[in-house]
């Protein structure tokens, strides 16, 4: 517990520089006043010992030094003198620093110049070398001196935390002893409680004593007996109490005198607190005082090398006063003569003046007379002109206003009829000025009543055929009827009813996704895009999807329950399915909520269940009841992936015979990774027949033949087949990319075609994106940095370079989408100096483990940042700040996110596969015509492309700025909408419609 405590202190002092500046250098004075402290704070120590409280024994003696402060003399600097005291171990050592003195530095050293005039440079000519030497040497000791303090404020705070420590020890033992003392006190109120019982007993024998004196000689003897005994026991018992009671009593006054020991050991630690408060405050003084040595040192340091500027300064200016004396002189001389060479010609100029002065009035007086005489003859000639142009214009006005009046007459008849026709034209044209949201609104209306029995099948395609064309009738009947009741409204409908027929196609949608409202991945970008594209085409479009409990309901105009149960076999037994509509971007949606005990759409999740193949047959054989039901007679019923797959067995095996026979089936693979296979045996489910469809030409997996494969029994069934590239569509057809099912896609391959994806271009598009921090587009690309700079701020990213590339990643971390290479990108970016943004998460545990990992590695990094969720929000601002997009995926069918990339000025760098391969062509490479080159490819999955890709585009973004923004305009400006898309569906839609109709016609 021994410890010691030993600090030393400088002198503390202060240095004030004061300046009054003025205009003019030489006017300027500088008084320095170097200020001692008068006093010294001198060391202090303090010894403990365990179990030993001599005041002596605590303390060391207190050495006192009082040097006498030294006079300041006008006009001279006062020395500086900094003493310090360390002491190591008590020992009573020092060092003193180096001392300054008045003989040092004074006023006779500056040859009567003031210290205020050496520092501003004035007399620079009479300071010599050794004057500045002093300067120089004032300054040093300046420095010795901070550095004296920082080690006696080091040694400060070790000799406070020693303190601190013994401090903490001293309330250990304080309280150990104060337990001790707690002990005592309830012994030695044992033993007193034991001694008041054993003088109870003595004055009970008394009693019996005397009572015993009474009895007889027997009785006498017995009793002293008795008593003789009891006197024994009781004397020893006694004698044993008294003994231990002055033992405690004895232990009680010693533990006592160790706790006043201790109170005042606790005194003298409260005082070594207070001195410790003096310290501290001592401390901050030393601290104040350091920091204003430390710029009074700077701004002397500054002024020192003014010095030496200021005399390189002042010899050019006296070279240059010289020769402007001597340009003085001779301008003088030049003046002086210009002067009488002035006054002459100022002479000569009053006589010119005077001689032209009259020559110009008889100039005038003689131009005047013939001036007015010609006027006087030009202004009757223009009179009489005047007088007859007069004429023929009042008979032109007049004529005029007959031919005007007789125009109006015309054009008010002509008006007239146009209003007429304009009138019976407009009954007969469609209304474009209204949402597509009315017209779904007004299908899904008509719907519900055929299905509540309101009106008949007949009926009800009539008026969809109106709705269709946007028949300003049933939009004015609408309009007319909103306060009606539906049995009204009902009425006027049916008086609209016409036989005019549609032009366009009738085509239903089935599929599990549609974004925004039930989105995983790009499939529900793409039904929503497509079906909007085509629905402006001027098709009939309509969508059927489940109602998922974790759908954004939000995002559904107008939904609603109809009343009406359709009723779907499932397990051999039927179920019912509770039908809601809405319409979701302008589009009738159909929303199927199968009432099975198993709850099969409220899993909180969209996919990803244990029984998702019973799921989606059930969904699938459900909505094909709808159709039925409501009377439907599309003309294509589109179905997507292997969840709505068993659309097309179920429509040729269960629904065409049953009436629903008008369509032609069209099924789209948005990736053949995913084919739902599953035991033959669960296909029963839904009404399909195994033991037919469980063969090597229909639904039999390849590569397993006790089981059953969604994707192949659609490509078999269905009319038409696509995929989402032509790219893809080749790759699946070799026997690495087909995933087993190559063979039956080169079978069926006159059905089989490749249509690439578009984005939807209203969603995605930077001028009028809402979610950005500034809207921006090719023509202004400003608003693309100031996205940048947000991002950063956002998300804690360095904004020193405003020109360092970024590179973002936008996808769902899986293997497919090549982890690995993301992960190189992220360190080779580090390596090129520029920075990385990946959103994403990953459904494969590993993955996502390892990627957590890479994001606490770079947590607080200035340039890399992963965020490992899905943030749509944060997606638009990534894309419209990365200066880059990485895609390097090992297959990828088509991908969106390049092309929205695009859409945001972001320069694609992706590998050459699937629709990538479809949308990315190279800038470097020239068998591509120029206007199509568009990003940065390599060709395979490895470090070594990603490297090279990079390099090159990190290249030309600091090389060739120019040409940079010329590609950034130039991506912008590419057209990745759906309307071409649309367009090659349309086509084979309707050759597919045209096919089935000249059949049936010939049959």
């Amino acid at each position: 517990m021994a410890s010691k405590l030993s600090t030393s202190f400088l002198n503390p002092f202060f240095v004030n520089f004061n300046s009054n500046n003025s205009n003019s250098i030489s006017n300027k004075h500088l008084n320095v006043s170097l200020f001692l402290s008068s006093h010294r704070f001198t060391p202090a120590s303090c010894k403990m010992r365990q179990r030993s409280f001599s005041s002596q024994q605590k303390r060391q003696n207190v050495k006192k030094n009082s040097p006498q402060q030294p006079p300041v003399v006008a006009g001279s600097v006062p020395s500086v003198d900094v003493d310090s005291d360390i002491e190591g171990d008590g020992d009573g050592d020092s060092e003193s620093g180096n001392d300054l003195t008045d003989a040092d530095i004074n006023a006779e050293t500056f040859d009567g110049l003031s210290f205020s005039q050496v520092l501003n440079g004035e007399g620079e000519d009479q300071v010599s070398s050794s004057q500045l030497h002093y300067l120089m040497n004032m300054i040093r000791n300046a420095e010795k001196n901070v550095l004296l303090l920082n080690q006696a404020r080091v040694q400060a705070l070790e000799e406070l935390q020693k303190i601190l420590s013994e401090k903490e020890s001293l309330q250990g033992e304080i309280n150990v002893l104060e337990m001790r003392l707690a002990e005592t006190d309830a012994r030695i109120q044992v033993a007193t409680e034991e001694k008041i019982h054993a003088e109870l007993l003595e004055d009970q024998l008394q009693k019996l004593q005397n009572e015993l004196a009474l009895s007889g000689a027997s009785e006498n003897s017995e009793l002293e007996m008795q008593k003789s005994q009891n006197n024994v026991l009781n004397s020893s018992r006694i004698h044993s109490l008294s003994q231990e009671l002055d033992s405690l009593r004895t232990e009680n006054v010693s533990l006592k005198e160790d706790i006043e020991k201790l109170k005042t050991e606790l005194n003298n630690v409260k005082n070594t607190d207070e001195r410790v408060e003096m310290l501290e405050k001592e401390r901050s003084l030393l601290q104040s005082s350091l920091k204003e040595l430390e710029s009074k040192f700077s701004i002397s340091q500054e002024d020192v090398s003014k010095l030496s500027t200021l005399k390189v300064e002042c010899k050019d200016l006296y070279k240059k006063v010289e020769n402007l004396q001597g340009l003085l002189d001779k301008s003088t001389k030049q003046a002086d003569q210009a002067v009488l060479v002035l006054q002459q010609n100022q002479e000569l100029r009053k006589k010119v003046d005077k001689l032209e002065e009259s020559l110009d009035e008889a100039n005038a007086y003689k131009l005047s007379s013939e001036k007015m005489q010609q006027y006087n003859e030009l202004m009757q000639q223009k009179i009489r002109l005047l007088e007859e142009r007069l004429q023929r214009s009042d008979e032109e006005i007049h004529s005029y206003v007959q031919l005007y009046q007789e125009s109006v007459k015309e054009f008010q008849d002509t008006l007239d009829i146009l209003k007429e026709e304009s009138k019976k034209r407009a009954l007969d044209e469609p209304v474009d000025d209204m949402p597509w949201e009315f017209w779904s609104h007004l299908l899904l209306m008509i719907d519900g009543w055929l299905l509540e029995k309101n009106i008949s099948t007949s009926e009800a395609k009539l008026l969809r055929e109106m709705v269709w064309k946007r028949d300003r009738h049933i939009h004015d009947a609408y309009m007319a009827g909103k306060e009606k009741s539906e049995h009204e409204a009902v009425s006027t409908f049916l008086r609209l009813i016409s036989s005019t027929t549609s032009s366009g196609l009738h085509i239903i949608h089935i599929a599990a996704e549609m974004a925004p409202v039930a989105k995983v991945g790009g499939l529900g970008d793409v039904v929503t895009g497509l079906c909007k594209a085509l629905q402006k085409r001027g098709h009939l479009v309509e969508i059927v999807l489940p109602k998922y409990d974790c759908m954004q309901y939000d995002r559904v105009v107008n939904m609603r329950a109809l009343d009406v149960v359709v009723e779907s076999y499932f397990d051999g037994r039927l179920f019912k399915n509770k039908i809601w509509v809405g319409t979701v971007e302008g589009l009738p949606v159909y929303f199927v909520e199968p009432l099975h005990p198993d709850k099969f759409f409220w899993r909180r999740q969209f996919y990803g269940e244990h029984d998702d193949f019973k799921r989606f047959s059930f969904f699938s054989r459900a909505a094909l009841e709808l159709l039925l039901q409501a009377g439907k007679k599309p003309d294509i019923i589109h179905c997507h992936d292997w969840q709505t797959a068993f659309v097309a067995p179920l429509y040729w095996d269960l629904y065409a015979p049953k009436g629903l026979n008008s369509a032609r089936i069209c099924f789209t693979c948005h990736n053949f990774e995913y084919q739902g296979t599953a035991p033959a045996s669960a296909l029963a489910s839904c009404g399909l027949d195994v033991q037919q469809l469980n063969r090597p030409d229909r639904m039999q997996d390849n590569s397993s033949h006790d089981r059953v494969n969604p994707i192949k029994g659609a490509v078999v069934f269905s009319n038409i087949v696509t995929t989402v590239s032509p790219s893809y569509a080749q790759e699946v057809r070799t026997a690495e990319g087909g995933r087993g099912l190559h063979s039956t896609l080169n079978f069926h391959s006159k059905k089989f075609v490749g249509i690439l994806n578009g984005i939807d271009t209203d969603a995605w598009n930077p001028a009028t994106d809402t979610t950005l921090e500034v809207q921006y587009n090719a023509n202004n690309l400003q608003g693309k940095a100031e996205n940048k700079l947000a991002l950063r701020r956002h998300l804690g990213l360095s904004s020193a370079d405003t020109r360092q590339p970024l590179v973002g990643c936008i996808t769902r971390l899986v293997p497919q989408k090549g982890v690995h290479l993301i992960r190189h990108a992220i360190y080779r970016t580090l390596e090129l100096g520029g920075q990385f943004v990946l959103l994403g998460s990953s459904p494969v545990p590993h993955i996502q483990s390892e990627f957590e990992g890479i994001a606490n590695q770079f947590q607080h990094h200035d340039h890399i940042r992963l965020i490992l969720k899905y943030d749509e929000s944060l997606s638009h601002s990534i894309y419209a700040a990365s200066d880059m997009f990485i895609i390097p995926s090992i297959f990828e069918p088509c991908g969106l996110t390049q092309m929205i990339a695009m859409r945001y000025g972001s320069i694609p760098i992706t590998r050459k596969t699937g629709g990538l391969n479809d949308s990315v062509f190279d800038v470097d490479d020239d068998t591509i015509p120029f206007q199509y080159r568009n990003g940065y490819t390599f060709l395979y999955p490895d470090e070594q492309g990603v490297n090279r890709a990079l390099e090159r585009a990190f290249s030309n973004y600091r090389n060739n700025p120019e040409s940079w923004h010329q590609l950034v305009y130039k991506v912008m400006n590419m057209d990745w909408s759906w309307e071409t898309s649309a367009l090659q569906y349309e086509e084979l839609y309707a050759n597919s419609v045209a096919r089935a109709r000249s059949s049936a016609s010939r049959s």
